[in-house]
């Protein structure tokens, strides 16, 4: 790398300041380089331009308002509107609520009412938890329509009238002026409402649809978007698009075509296809053993055997399971909302606890969007009180403009004389006693000065740097500073005053810079996030210098691709993803563009999480697997969002992440245990049906089920060990640890049966009471184990969960005791069945940790060997290699630009001396 290369970086990334610009102080000549403002490219049909050419003093007439109107519509976003009824009756859908619900008509067939209201009161709380949960959650689109305006000036019929927004018509010519909300996408035409040419421009805030961080100047023949606000200026303008053809109508397109089954979802429904795999195999066949082997006998009529077999289902199948892993996200989004986090999709809860990127907006997302001063460039014998207090008395008091704002906000909170001041209208010992605000031809405000001590005049004029520079005949040092401030994304305004005793000859004072700083905590957050395995991408509609400049601020690598590399028709989808898994960030994109990179993501198998606050936000997190509309979002943002943030900033977004990474660890050891109960229990049935033709009384199996699955909902205030990377699920390591703890749960269960058959030599009657204990409290044991992947000592559960597991286990041991429903063993069968059960489970233990410290992709590639997995491993073999080494490159430059930045400061420190000298 060359020293002029490593000091361009050294430059470029250094912190701004005088001595750093005076290394180039000896170049002549220079000019201002100017950057100039990327706007969005909008295209205009050849048909529709033709309906443009509206005679600017007369408007369309009645008749072509009409015509339009049939032929493109009324300006307004379709509704979409989800029935209730039909939302409430979508939760029970799903493969595990489709079994328990043919479970529940099986029921009602053999007049087992009891299993009946069991299993539908089961459903209905899943239903009703999963409803209310989201009943707060709004329209995204009735959102989106709440930012359009609701008024409108038109040209029609040769008058100046006003008309409802949703009567407008593309060739419509409209009056723009300060205050308006943008009522459709149109064309400046660069004439004043009043009717008379103008060369003025007209400032539009359009931050909340494009996330661009200042107010963009739009001239003749630019093109403004409905929903933007004027902040300046005035305008006719003819309108191009309207309703969903305008740029908010697309975002409000991609939003009601966001309708993907979530993650959880996904997950859930795997499960329960596992699940009814088997149970619906083993039950089959022990229902035509049963009818093979009982025919022509009471036995084995068909609905005698369809109770038996029901009976075994209801208690094998999860009948539970959607409702603890409901009630377990339902505790979660309580506690997340005493952090300020509030849930408006349950789901998300799990989903955040496995969000791998974080898409986060810049503008208002990580950034205050307020225009801030920051550190000036100063000529010599100024300060920065000085450039302050010069810059708020050629201020314009009141104008709503960012930029005087921050001028006076910046001076207000710094300078002493400002904070004491008696009359706040004036500034003590100064008296403004003339003042031109700023021209847009001029570039530059003026004002006339009086120190009321000496009675001495001068005067201060701040603009644009290039004017400024101009006004005191030229300084290279500050046109470098500028070139250098602009290239980091700064902007910059040129201060000058009067010398004394002259009132036409100006000297520089300095550069005011103004950028859109990033919020205190972002930085940290940015940070936690990392250390949390969450990659956080900046997406912006912001300039790429601006970008550049924010991102290093925040402590992140300044690898921003600008949208182009998002729709390059050069590179295939392959490229463009790595591009987006390798970017730090994207700058210039719009709404397309952010739902772009969240679906590229997506395909990557990756879980994207989406933060933002604008109506150009609102695409992409609908899009997202979990989308998080941050504090002061639009409503169209805290819509189509799952998760709203009530704290300013991001730092609640890491509350978020450890309560849910906790949520995700009590619903995975549920599940875990829940799969295994199941397999247990329906693989010693099975075998003991087909063996032994033995069965267990229909009451005692209910009453496992249901006492098992009552201790367990109290998982959901369970004590949990917060993983440091995303939670997956890894359903084929779940469902393999759950076929060898069944298995082995099975073998136990042989184990009781056989010594209690044929070594005590037990009746059928006894020996069903002996497998009732055992099978209510061996697999239920294992709970405390798959609650870790490590040894259960290593996390303590709570003491809540304590109680109401062991609380369970007591009572069934109780029972079996005493005989309540079932005939008596005694207590040395009962605390010995206990006993054997709790040393069993820490068998089971050893087991599961070893299984998991062993158990790789790469193992499963090996084992089941199918191309899709070899392939997978090899791309991710290739990708560690390469990931390796662009780390090893960066560390590289990083030395060299630091041994630069040293001998940099070195060179500085000499030439400092060699001058006092």
């Amino acid at each position: 790398m060359s020293s002029e290369k490593i000091e361009e970086i050294t430059v470029s990334s250094a912190p701004s300041n005088n001595a750093g610009i005076s290394e180039k102080s000896e170049k002549k000549g220079a000019e201002i380089i100017e950057h100039e403002h990327v706007e969005m490219k909008e295209d205009v049909p050849p048909e529709l331009e033709a309906l443009l050419h509206t005679d600017p003093a007369v408007g369309l007439t009645t008749a072509e308002v009409q015509k339009r109107m049939a032929d493109f519509g009324r300006n307004e976003l379709a509704e979409v509107k989800r029935n209730p009824i039909l939302k409430f009756l979508s939760f029970f859908t799903g493969a595990i609520a489709y079994l328990i619900e043919l479970a529940c008509i099986f029921a009602a067939v053999v007049k087992h009412w009891l299993d009946f209201g069991i299993i539908l009161a089961l459903l209905f709380v899943n239903a009703f938890i999963g409803f209310i949960e989201e009943a707060r959650a709004e329209s995204a689109l009735d959102a989106l329509k709440q930012t359009l305006a609701l008024k409108a000036k038109a040209w029609r019929d040769g008058q100046f009238i006003e008309v409802d927004v949703g009567d407008l018509v593309p060739g419509d010519v409209i009056g723009l002026r300060l205050g308006d909300i943008i009522p459709a996408d149109a064309r400046l035409l660069g004439i004043s409402v009043m009717g008379g040419e103008t060369e003025g421009t007209l400032s539009v805030d359009q931050s909340a649809l494009t996330g661009e961080s200042l107010p963009i100047e739009k001239k003749k023949g630019d093109t403004v978007y409905s929903s933007s606000v004027v902040k300046q200026g005035q305008m006719l303008a003819v309108v191009t698009k309207t309703g969903s053809n305008t740029f908010i109508g697309r975002a409000a397109n991609l939003i009601s075509i966001t309708v993907e089954q979530g993650h959880f979802q996904k997950i859930v429904n795997a499960i329960g296809n596992f699940l009814i795999l088997i149970t619906t195999v083993l039950v089959s066949i022990i229902f035509i053993y049963q009818m093979v082997k009982f025919r022509h006998t009471p036995d084995g009529e068909f609905l005698t055997v369809l109770g038996h077999v029901l009976v075994l289902t209801v208690a094998a199948i999860p009948v539970g399971l959607p409702t603890v892993l409901s009630v377990t996200m339902a505790v979660g989004a309580k506690q997340l909302a005493a952090k300020k986090v509030i849930v408006k999709r349950l789901t998300a809860v799990e989903e955040m606890a496995s969000v791998s990127v974080l898409c986060s907006d810049k503008t208002g997302t990580l950034t205050l969007n307020e225009l801030t001063f920051d550190e000036p460039y100063l000529c010599d014998g100024y300060t920065k009180n000085d450039i302050l207090l010069l810059s708020y008395l050629s201020a314009e008091p009141g104008a709503n403009d960012p930029i005087e704002s921050a001028v006076r906000f910046a001076a207000e909170t710094d300078l002493e004389i400002l904070k004491s001041r008696p009359n706040k209208h004036e500034v003590p010992g100064y008296k403004v006693t003339g003042f031109v605000p700023f021209n847009p031809n001029t570039k530059m405000s003026n004002a006339t000065v009086v120190i009321n001590e000496t009675n001495e005049v001068f005067r201060v004029a701040k603009g644009a740097p290039q004017v400024i520079i101009k006004l005191v005949g030229g300084n290279d040092d500050a046109v470098h500073a500028v070139n250098t401030l602009a290239g980091r994304g700064l902007r910059a305004l040129g201060v000058a005053r009067t010398i004394p005793g002259d009132l036409e000859t100006y000297e520089l004072v300095g550069m005011i810079t103004l950028l859109d700083p990033p919020r205190p905590d972002s930085a940290e957050t940015i940070r936690r996030c990392n250390e949390y395995g969450v990659e956080v991408k900046m997406i912006t509609g912001d300039q790429l210098i601006i970008a550049k400049e924010v991102a290093h601020r925040l402590g992140m690598s300044r690898v921003i691709l600008d949208a182009g590399h998002l729709v390059d028709p050069d590179k295939s989808d392959e490229e463009v993803t790595q591009h987006c898994e390798r970017a730090d960030g994207f700058a210039q994109v719009i709404p397309e563009h952010k739902y772009r990179v969240v679906e590229l993501l997506q395909k990557r198998g990756l879980l994207v999480g989406m933060t933002g606050d604008g109506v150009n936000d609102a695409p992409a997190l609908k899009k997202a697997n979990v989308g998080i509309a941050v504090h002061g979002c639009t409503d169209a943002a805290r819509s189509a969002a799952d998760i709203v943030l009530l704290a300013p900033g991001l730092s609640t977004i890491v509350d978020g992440i450890t309560t849910s990474r906790a949520i995700f660890q009590r619903m995975r050891s549920y599940a875990l245990y829940r799969i295994t109960s199941t397999v247990h229990f329906l693989m010693f049935f099975f075998c003991i049906t087909l063996i032994e033709d033995w069965q267990m009384s229909a009451i005692l199996l209910i009453l496992i089920a249901l006492l098992n699955d009552a201790a367990t909902l109290v998982i959901a205030v369970d004590n949990a060990k917060i993983s440091q990377k995303p939670d997956k699920w890894r359903l084929g390591q779940l469902i393999t640890l759950s076929l060898v703890l069944g298995t082995l749960l099975t073998a136990a269960s042989f184990a009781h049966y056989y010594i209690a058959k044929d070594v005590f030599h037990f009746d059928s009657e006894k020996i069903a009471t002996v497998m009732y204990l055992h099978i209510s409290s061996c697999p239920h044991f294992v709970i405390f184990s798959t609650r870790l992947s490590g040894y259960f000592w290593e996390n303590i559960p709570s003491i809540t969960f304590i109680i109401a597991v062991l609380g369970t286990q007591v009572f069934a041991m109780l029972i079996s005791i005493y005989g309540l429903l079932t005939p008596k063993i005694g207590w040395g069968w009962g605390v010995t069945i206990i006993c054997i059960s709790l040393g069993y489970f820490v068998f089971l233990d050893f087991v599961k940790v070893q299984l998991f410290r062993y158990w790789s992709f790469e193992l499963t590639a090996k084992l089941w060997p199918s191309k899709t997995r070899r392939t997978k491993l090899q791309d991710r073999k290739a990708y560690a290699i390469n990931h390796a080494r662009i780390v090893g490159n960066i560390s590289k430059v990083r030395k060299v630009v630091i041994m630069s930045r040293v001998l940099l400061a070195f060179k500085k420190k000499s030439s400092t001396k060699a001058i006092e000298v």
